[in-house]
């Protein structure tokens, strides 16, 4: 194995120093292939370099190993966060990857005594709002959460809104209104707006139900039943009344929600399913003692992942004991990434056994207790059965879904007579017009790789120098100025089949939405360019216009295809073809908006803050209001000087 190394490399790692630490592999090109850690560096990697791996995943990685990079760190725990946060932010290409480009949604509950800055009282001070959040948090507001979807939150939102009548409503409206809304009308709100509840009163409210969101419903139960009867012996019925009314709310809401047990307020609960090559972790959570549902995560690199840390394994073994199961590792990894940017609860729930220094190096980051649970008993069993029995239903979804989605580009392969070395590297490329009578042009292109739409390769090209509606010029354009570069690559290239640019190369089907004159015109700019011929394909309209009739247009001189209305084939295309028309229509409307009020939003107009915005969206209804009015009306505006007016008019027009 070492001879397929350089000396150079060979000698770093013969000088590596018997410390923990992590290590980084990088192919010829700067490719991060694999990061790992090691309590011992200099026994870990040799190990990578002095065993004979042959043929297998391990070999295959190692083999392109041209550069490592090595940090000595002071302690196992160390070394693990390191790893995590490499993997996280690099992406390597055979670690076990977790990706999630969403943030947590979070519960809001506007203002923080213990933070008001110094300011004057606001309404967000005086009478909190309790509203749906999404981002960094902030020291001048209350967090509840994390949440694992956006509908957990709304449904929080409508139990505080039920019991403790909490307002929703944003501060503009809020200190614009005369006369209560609604929610106050159905009792969903107890009217702050219009003085109808004390901020005394409204703040044991708020209080209330910053309790019961922390799980501590029994003492907020206790708290209504003492102020209900205090009221009742001062002879005050009508808000013993509301109180009863309150407190039989909040019963009916613990009754629905289950909450059975006083002990597990903050617990996530982790369950994974290992099957096909694939992995699903589910991640249900309980917060203040209620379960507020789950969210599955689906790993990649999971079997060459798994073959490395198996080796990792045995080599600090020093002998050949079972390598931890697959689930296991899937796990751990699943722990290590997620909770570097999120919250970690005191009590984890796991379906298999952790490694005790991962517990402890997320007690030391978080700075809280952490336990970790696997054989757990009563409440906490049904709970990781719940979560162990959606692993693996969403674990069997994925399953089918993709092979349903590898069936269809097969089948396309075939009826188009495709020859790829591997079906998996099948690229396709779809184009698309959009305009509106002939305004704002837009064309859009997406991208199909690995049996699936790849979103972050789609490009939209805005469209100029052509005339209004002729989409066969404005096709003409966006091909020219896609493959203009790759046709140059091309004639550059060892290999004119697969020219490349950069990271971007040319497709195995480039499919045009249109007929003959489309695919003539697609036909003329590959012509021009030296690019094969064959690669265009035409989505032509069937009779009708109707879905399921489409036939194929192809550039290079072949007959029309229809492959029928049950065809994979034709599924695919579909598929294809019509992200490529939401693309392209999405991008057109957002720029045909944005001309029409004449490229400037009120936010970005010098001297136009968050008041006077609000004023000026309040008079006139919206910002194309505001377009619609004159300088004079802008002007009578409150706080609109004449030169803000003019200013205001010539942005919007």
């Amino acid at each position: 194995m070492s001879d397929q190394h350089s000396e150079q490399l060979l000698s770093e790692v013969a000088a590596l120093p018997a410390l923990p630490g992590v290590y980084r592999y990088f192919d010829a090109e700067g490719v991060l292939l694999y990061v790992g850690k090691a309590r011992n560096l200099k026994k870990r990697v040799s190990s990578y370099f002095t065993k004979n791996h042959g043929g297998t995943r391990i070999g295959h990685m190692i083999g392109k190993i041209a550069r490592m990079e090595t940090t000595v760190v002071r302690s196992e725990a160390e070394a693990l966060l390191l790893e995590n946060n490499l993997i996280k932010t690099q992406h390597p290409r055979y670690n076990i990857l977790f990706r999630d480009d969403k943030s947590y949604p979070y519960l809001k509950i506007t203002g923080n005594p213990e933070h008001r800055g110094g300011g004057a009282a606001s309404p967000a001070t005086t009478f909190p709002r309790v509203a749906y959040y999404r981002g960094a948090v902030e020291k001048r507001h209350r967090y509840f959460g994390p949440f694992p979807s956006a509908w957990a939150v709304k449904e929080s939102i409508q139990l505080i809104q039920k019991v403790f009548r909490l307002r929703t409503c944003e501060d503009t409206v809020f200190g614009n209104r005369t006369r209560p809304c609604l929610l106050y009308q159905i009792k969903r709100c107890s009217g702050p707006c219009v003085d109808l509840i004390s901020p005394e009163a409204y703040g044991v409210d708020v209080a209330n139900a910053e309790r019961f969101l922390r799980g501590e419903t029994q003492e907020v139960m206790g708290a209504l039943e003492q102020r209900m009867m205090a009221h009742a012996e001062k002879l005050e019925f009508e808000q013993a009344a509301e109180l009863r009314n309150q407190m039989s709310a909040l019963s009916r809401v613990l009754h629905q929600q289950s909450i059975e047990t006083a002990t597990d307020r903050d617990v996530d609960i982790l369950a994974v399913k290992v099957q096909g090559g694939r992995a699903c972790v589910n991640l249900a959570m309980v917060r203040g003692g209620r379960h507020l549902g789950d969210r599955p995560y689906f790993p990649v690199h999971v079997e060459d992942a798994a073959a490395l840390l198996a080796m990792e394994a045995e080599t600090d073994a020093g002998a050949a004991p079972a390598p931890p199961p697959v689930e296991a590792q899937v796990l751990e990894a699943f722990i290590a990434q997620h909770y570097l940017g999120v919250p970690v609860p005191p009590a984890l729930i796991t379906s298999h056994a952790v490694d005790r220094a991962l517990v402890d190096a997320l007690t030391q980051q978080s700075g809280t207790r952490v336990s970790a649970v696997h054989n757990p008993r009563e409440q906490r069993r049904i709970w990781l059965e719940m979560a162990q029995k959606n692993a693996d239903l969403q674990l069997a979804r994925l399953l089918a879904e993709e092979g349903s989605q590898q069936a269809r580009t097969r089948a396309l392969a075939d009826a188009l007579d495709l020859v790829p070395d591997n079906l998996d590297e099948l690229r396709i490329e779809c184009f698309d017009i959009s305009h509106t009578a002939g305004e704002s042009t837009q064309a859009s292109c997406v991208v199909f790789h690995h049996h699936k739409m790849q979103n972050g390769e789609y490009r939209r090209y805005n469209i100029e120098g052509v005339t209004g509606g002729d989409d066969y010029a404005a096709m003409r354009q966006v091909l020219t100025r896609r493959y203009a570069k790759l046709a140059e690559a091309a004639r550059a290239s060892e290999d004119p089949d697969h020219p490349t640019s950069g990271s971007a190369r040319m497709p195995d089907l480039v499919l045009v939405d249109g007929g003959k004159g489309q695919v003539s015109m697609a036909r003329s700019v590959f012509e021009e360019l030296g690019l094969d011929l064959a690669l265009i394909v035409g989505v032509e309209k069937g009779e009708g216009r109707k879905v399921g009739l489409e036939e194929l247009v192809f550039a290079d001189g072949r007959e029309k295809v229809y492959l029928g209305r049950d065809s994979a084939a034709l599924m695919l295309v579909a598929q294809i073809r019509d992200e490529a028309h939401r693309f392209a229509i999405t991008g057109m409307r957002a720029r045909r908006a944005k001309v029409r009020v004449g490229g400037s939003q009120l936010e970005d107009i010098p001297g136009v803050g968050a008041k006077k915005r609000a004023r000026l969206l309040q008079r006139f209804g919206g910002v194309r209001g505001v377009a619609a009015a004159s300088v004079e009306d802008i002007e009578r505006v409150e706080g609109i000087s004449r030169e803000l007016a003019e200013e205001i008019y010539r942005a919007l027009h």
